[in-house]
């Protein structure tokens, strides 16, 4: 069975690996040499300031997603349990007290953006991502009393 708990300091290494897994997937542009910063970004910058849930089977995470304030900094999924509602009951994890969230994807993240979109997020701007190069769009999701978890 499947639930959603805070963040423990132990659950670094198995964070890392549920990122790097769906990042490979949702994200085969970026560079193995960014994908090296993000990891070590992860354990030493990300994690430590931000509000994460995880999400565990069987004592196996399998998810996360983590907060800046209003701002989905990351949600990510085992690709293999894509589409059995991990992902949209993270979100829902990181909605919950919240007007709206906000969230930035790349353009070219065909696996993230639909799954926003079906949420219920808006696009707001377009960036280039410094580090990459690539497009970024930045999102809205404005949680109503009716669409709120």
């Amino acid at each position: 069975m499947t639930s959603i708990r805070a963040y423990a300091t132990q659950d670094d290494d198995d964070i890392i690996a549920v990122w790097e897994a769906a990042s490979r997937l949702a994200h085969p542009f970026l560079s193995e040499d960014f994908i090296a910063s993000e990891r070590t970004a992860i354990r030493d910058i990300y994690l430590p300031n931000t509000l994460t849930f995880v999400a565990e089977d069987d004592g196996r995470v399998v998810g996360f997603t983590s907060l800046m304030g209003d701002e989905v900094g990351a949600i990510f999924v085992l690709p293999e349990l894509h589409g059995k509602g991990l992902g949209r009951a993270l979100m829902d994890r990181a909605a919950k007290g919240k007007d709206f969230l906000e969230v930035e994807v790349f353009e070219k993240n065909n696996i993230g953006r639909p799954f926003y979109e079906s949420y219920g997020f808006k696009e707001l701007k377009r960036s280039v991502h410094e580090a990459t190069g690539e497009t970024l769009i930045r999102l809205r999701c404005s949680l109503t009393e009716s669409n709120k978890p």
